[in-house]
């Protein structure tokens, strides 16, 4: 199971964090990642990280402003969200897999419900 939250409204340049706690047979995840969705848009992989060697994965319109990571002890992943754009409103979803691609933009088969991140201009 994911939980996701840290979702709201902030001004455009302004900072978020979510987070993602996941239970349940987490010693069999590869990897966790953040994809989102803008109304009328499919949904985009944002960021991914695999558990072995902790490497990540961006999208290129997030690079040098987010950053995911990861806390093994609370099996929780973070996206610290940078310098927040209006273009990056959408709904946020964890997501976790057991085989997890590298770099590790696929593999994902289990998702947790969105979180809704509004950018203001």
């Amino acid at each position: 199971q994911l939980q996701a939250s840290g979702g709201g409204l902030v001004q455009a340049g302004g900072s978020l964090t979510l987070s993602c706690a996941a239970s349940g047979r987490t010693s069999s995840l590869g990897g966790m990642a953040w994809f989102r969705q803008a109304p009328g848009k499919e949904r985009e992989f944002v960021a991914g990280i695999r558990y072995g060697g902790s490497m990540s994965a961006y999208t290129d319109s997030v690079k040098g402003r987010f950053t995911i990571s990861r806390d093994s002890a609370r099996n929780t992943v973070y996206l610290r969200m940078n310098s927040l754009k209006p273009e990056d409103t959408a709904v946020y979803y964890c997501a976790a897999g057991l085989v997890v691609s590298i770099p590790p933009k696929r593999g994902y088969d289990y998702w947790g419900q969105g979180t809704q991140v509004t950018v203001s201009s």
